[in-house]
């Protein structure tokens, strides 16, 4: 049986899969302060909106920003190209940070969740899941990002 980790907060345990987590990631000469720093400048073409993004200190400061620049988007949010930057983003993460990799290995038997019981909205659900009477719902894109990572590391 698959023993479920529901991550929420940066500070909590398994925040550290959160995009939102202290972890900065490095591309192309630029430097993300977060994946959801990276992550909402992957939405983006102009150089301009994306050193706007990468200004702001928080990752939920990027994520209010980058939603000031909606009409220049390039991606359309929740999209299938959304979820394959995600990916990318998270195989960046890993790979700029690989003591990720351990904590990674010791979840091989795990069901991740990012849990948006607190904010069910249209993007919670499609990234996480709601634990809401007693069942999880949720498109848990996020979570089944990470859990792909597993299974491409071998870690089963």
């Amino acid at each position: 049986m698959l023993k479920t980790v529901a991550f929420k907060k940066v500070n909590e345990p398994y925040g550290w899969l959160s995009n939102m987590s202290p972890h900065p990631i490095e591309k192309d000469g630029m430097f993300y302060p977060t994946a959801e720093h990276y992550f909402q400048c992957l939405r983006f073409e102009d150089k301009k909106i994306i050193t706007d993004i990468c200004s702001v200190k928080s990752p939920m400061s990027a994520k209010m920003k980058a939603k000031r620049f909606k009409e220049y988007l390039k991606i359309t949010p929740r999209s299938e190209q959304d979820i394959e930057n995600m990916s990318h983003t998270i195989n960046l993460k890993i790979s700029q940070h690989p003591f990720l990799t351990l904590l990674l290995s010791d979840m091989k038997d795990s069901f991740i969740i990012e849990d948006v019981t607190n904010r069910p909205n249209t993007s919670g659900l499609f990234w996480g899941m709601a634990f809401i009477n007693g069942k999880w719902i949720g498109n848990n894109h996020l979570g089944n990002i990470w859990m792909n990572k597993i299974k491409e590391n071998n870690f089963e």
